[in-house]
C-alpha cells in the first residue's frame, strides 16, 4: 500500500470512530390509542434496547404510506380492524414475515396466509342485553332477527366495520340472500336508528329504549372497570354479557388489532422483533390490562373483568374470507335501508 493510500485508510478509519453510533431504532405508524400502545413500546425498549419512535394518527395512515413511497421510515403499521390490515396487503403497502414465533403464537384464522399482517389482540362482538328484561343467555347472532325482538335491538351504524365485518361473517357462512334475509330481520328489530357507539347500546338499554344489542367486549371493561366514569359504571350495571355464537355454534366473532411489516421498512429486522415481542407473553398481558383486549397467544388470561364474561371460544372462519365479503356487506346495509 503507497504512502498516501495508508494516510486515507488512517484518516477514514479516524472519522468513522469520531461519527456517534447510530442507535437501534424502529419506527411505528400507527392508529392505536396512545395510552395503549406506549407502555407496549416502553416495555420493548427495556427489554431490547431498541428505540421506538411512533407517530400515532387517527386516520389515513395508509394513504400517508402511500403517498412516502419507497422513501417512507415506516417501519411497522399498527392498525384496529381485519379489514383494515388487509387494505395495507392489498395495496402493496406490506411485506411478508417469516416468523417461527408468530406463526406459533397466532392462530392461523387470525393471521394473514402469507404473512402480510398479524394479528395482536382481539374483541368479541358480544351481546348487551338488559339485566331486568332478558333472562335468555343462549342467543345466537341470527336470532337478532327473530320477530320476538321487534322494537328491541339496539345498534350502532350498519356501515361501522364492527358491524360490516359481522355482516360479512354471515355472507361467508350462509351466502349473500340468506345474510340479505337476517339483515332485513334486524332492521324490523330495530328500537331506534342505528348510531352512537357500542357503549350507548348500554346506556339506552338502561333508558329502557331497547332490551338487546351487540358490542364489543372491551367497552364492558372499560365501562365496569370506571375507566369511562361513573355514569358508564352506571351502564354496565344494567346489562349482562353473552358470548354468541351463529347457528352453528362454531364460536364468537372476533374482530382484532394488528400489526404489518412496511414494504420499504429501513429498519425490517427490529421491526420483527417488535412484532414477535408484540405477541410474547408479556405484551399480551399488557394487551389484556391496558385495553382489557383478549390476547391472541393461548395461555395468556384476560382481565378479570374480561374473564367473568365467560370463556371465549373464537369462531373459526378465516378472516380472509370474510375480507373478501366486506365491500358486499357494506352494500347489504344500504340496499335494505339499515341505517335510514
Amino acid at each position: 500500500m503507497s504512502k498516501s493510500s495508508s494516510l486515507l485508510a488512517a484518516l477514514a478509519a479516524t472519522v468513522l470512530t469520531a461519527l456517534p453510533a447510530v442507535a437501534a431504532e424502529v419506527n411505528v405508524y400507527t392508529t392505536r390509542e396512545p395510552g395503549l400502545a406506549q407502555p407496549l413500546f416502553d416495555a420493548f425498549t427495556k427489554e431490547t434496547g431498541i428505540t421506538v419512535n411512533t407517530i400515532f394518527m387517527k386516520e389515513g395512515l395508509a394513504e400517508r404510506v402511500a403517498a412516502e413511497g419507497a422513501n417512507s421510515p415506516a417501519d411497522l403499521m399498527m392498525m384496529v380492524d381485519f379489514g383494515n390490515l388487509a387494505d395495507l396487503a392489498d395495496r402493496g403497502l406490506t411485506q411478508p414475515i417469516e416468523s417461527e414465533a408468530l406463526n406459533q403464537a397466532v392462530p392461523e384464522s387470525l393471521r394473514d396466509p402469507a404473512g402480510s399482517w398479524y394479528a395482536l389482540s382481539a374483541r368479541a362482538r358480544v351481546l348487551y342485553v338488559s339485566k331486568d328484561r332478558v333472562t335468555d343467555d343462549k342467543i345466537t347472532y341470527e336470532d337478532l332477527a327473530d320477530p320476538k325482538w321487534k322494537g328491541k335491538v339496539c345498534l350502532r351504524s350498519g356501515q361501522h366495520p364492527y358491524n360490516t365485518a359481522l355482516i360479512a361473517t354471515v355472507i361467508t357462512k350462509d351466502g349473500r340472500e340468506a345474510a340479505k334475509t337476517w339483515l332485513e330481520g334486524v332492521k324490523a328489530n330495530l328500537a331506534r336508528k342505528p348510531g352512537g357507539g357500542d357503549r350507548d347500546v348500554a346506556k339506552d338499554i338502561l333508558a329502557g329504549l331497547c332490551d338487546i344489542g351487540v358490542g364489543n367486549s372491551y367497552y364492558v371493561g372499560l365501562m365496569r372497570s370506571g375507566s369511562g366514569g361513573d355514569e358508564q359504571k352506571t351502564w354496565a350495571d344494567a346489562i349482562e354479557v353473552v358470548l354468541p355464537t351463529f347457528k352453528d355454534g362454531k364460536g364468537t366473532h372476533v374482530n382484532v388489532s394488528g400489526a404489518a411489516l412496511a414494504k420499504n421498512a429501513p429498519n425490517k429486522d427490529n421491526a420483527v422483533k417488535l412484532m414477535e415481542f408484540l405477541v410474547s407473553e408479556e405484551a399480551q398481558e399488557i394487551y389484556a390490562k391496558a385495553n382489557f383486549e383478549y390476547p391472541v397467544r393461548a395461555g395468556v388470561s384476560p382481565d378479570p373483568i374480561i374473564a367473568e364474561l365467560g370463556q371465549l371460544t373464537v369462531d373459526p372462519t378465516p378472516v380472509t374470507d370474510i375480507v373478501k365479503n366486506r365491500k358486499d356487506a357494506s352494500l347489504l346495509v344500504d340496499e335494505v335501508g339499515f341505517d335510514n
